[in-house]
């Protein structure tokens, strides 16, 4: 029933900025913990970063952990990822997913969206 639909891909050079939304079905999105992760052509998917139902508490990846930041908008059902100072090796597919509250600590997400292309030229 959950419906997550990704947005705001895109290129950029080194360096630069970009904002990726998820928008979600439902009116329990509160209740959901909301994750990003990421998947490079012949890599594993990765775990980015994820906040809880509440927005009280992120958690994020050492790899973007500084750079990247989750936030969202209950009044919007939206999620949100702000990236900064990107580097060539975060071009990947982004995913947003939702999950249980106990997702922050197992990384086990129910609904996937469809990912969103970001690519970082050197």
């Amino acid at each position: 029933q959950v419906q997550l639909v990704e947005s705001g891909g895109g290129l950029v050079q080194a360096g630069g900025s970009l904002r990726l939304s998820c928008a979600a079905s439902g009116r329990t999105f509160s209740t959901y913990v909301m994750g990003w992760f990421r998947q490079a052509p012949g890599k594993e998917r990765e775990f980015v970063g994820c906040i809880s139902g509440s927005g009280g508490s992120t958690y994020y990846a050492d790899s973007v952990k500084g750079r990247f930041t989750i936030s969202r908008d209950n009044a919007k059902n939206t999620v949100y990822l702000q990236m900064n100072s990107l580097k060539p090796e975060d071009t990947a597919v982004y995913y947003c997913a939702s999950g249980p509250p106990e997702a922050t600590i197992t990384r086990r997400y129910e609904y996937w969206g469809q990912g969103t292309q970001v690519t970082v030229s050197s």
